[in-house]
């Protein structure tokens, strides 16, 4: 079955799915920019195309369409069972538009990320056309949680699968934690509400001195969030790292008791199986992916209003039982998360819809 993924090459998420999926289909790529160098190890460079643009991936990007005449001389050539894209309003658009103008062979599957269903079809009319015409054109699509999968039927896309992007492999069970260390690892932009963090923090830094943060990850608001801790008086309790590799963070999850992630809007992050994967309590924002994760005040706490809550009581209740807790959530993530059962899944599905 020849398969070519459509995405942003220079996303270790598609390299994630490109290791997948190599031993199982004849596997081909196109990237709307590069190709990050571990597709060398996964892929020859005579099945992949490099596009090379600087698209903006909630959709209705001239850049991006501009591309479309060159992928689809290279689709006709490749000759592809199915096209399989990720992340809707961008790549999906580049699929649909591939078969429905140039008649590109093959069928489409449709991989949600997250934003380009959860966010992108609210921002306006033509966006939710869009986002309408893609999923009707694919054969079938996977979603990370069920309440994504459900707005994705409700506009109108015909099968879904229930794919979380899980782990390659379990992590060892971590030797100590450290009671006191707080981990957060999101993008430092607006949706993930970096704010949320500090301010969950700083009530936790008043009632623990030993208390200590570590933000990883970068984004746009990064000097704002130092100037806040500055002026909060946090400077010795919070580390801001940047960008980690994935060493040192596998080291920041396996020593933090405590897992924060607070976004305005999400669907089942990778970072939230990672962090659970290592045995941390995850203390998270009220979403519905969210609580089909963590049940509040059981395997962690799901915040309603992070801003306002006074977390400390819970975190109380929680310490004790924390080991317990890290044990629950492992076996949940090694039953229910890892990655290459769910590829396989996958891939038999298109067996199946191919022959059918």
């Amino acid at each position: 079955m020849r398969l070519v993924l459509i995405g942003d090459g220079d996303s270790v998420h598609l390299l994630k799915w490109a290791r997948a999926l190599a031993p199982r289909v004849e596997l081909w790529a196109a990237s709307s920019r590069g190709f990050l160098p571990g597709f060398d190890a996964v892929l020859p460079a005579e099945r992949r195309l490099a596009l090379n643009s600087q698209p903006n991936f909630e959709g209705g990007n001239a850049a991006l369409l501009r591309c479309l005449p060159a992928l689809a001389r290279w689709l006709r050539r490749v000759q592809p069972d199915w096209l399989h894209a990720h992340y809707l309003t961008s790549h999906g658009t580049l699929a649909w538009l591939s078969r429905s103008v140039f008649r590109v062979r093959g069928r489409i599957a449709g991989s949600a990320w997250g934003s380009d269903i959860l966010v992108a079809p609210e921002q306006s009319a033509v966006l939710r056309w869009l986002t309408r015409r893609v999923l009707a054109a694919c054969a079938v699509t996977t979603s990370d949680s069920q309440y994504m999968g459900q707005r994705m039927k409700a506009l109108g896309a015909a099968e879904v699968m229930l794919l979380p992007f899980g782990l390659e492999a379990m992590p060892p069970r971590p030797q100590a934690k450290d009671d006191m260390l707080f981990f957060a690892n999101r993008g430092l932009e607006a949706i993930y509400a970096p704010q949320r963090v500090l301010a969950v923090f700083a009530k936790v830094a008043a009632q623990w001195p030993q208390a200590r943060l570590v933000v990883a990850n970068d984004g746009s608001l990064r000097g704002e969030l130092e100037h806040q801790v500055q002026a909060g008086g946090l400077a010795e309790r919070v580390q801001f790292t940047g960008r980690l590799d994935a060493a040192a963070q596998a080291a920041y999850y396996g020593s933090a008791r405590w897992y924060l992630s607070l976004p305005v809007s999400d669907a089942v992050s990778v970072s939230l199986l990672e962090a659970m994967a290592h045995g941390c309590v995850p203390l998270l924002s009220d979403l519905p992916a969210n609580r089909e994760l963590v049940r509040d005040g059981d395997n962690g706490l799901v915040l309603r209003d992070a801003a306002a809550t006074d977390v400390m009581p819970a975190l109380g209740t929680l310490l004790p039982r924390a080991d317990d807790i890290a044990e629950r959530n492992r076996a949940w993530v090694r039953e229910h998360a890892l990655f290459e059962p769910l590829v396989d899944r996958f891939v038999q599905r298109l067996q199946q819809l191919q022959s059918a």
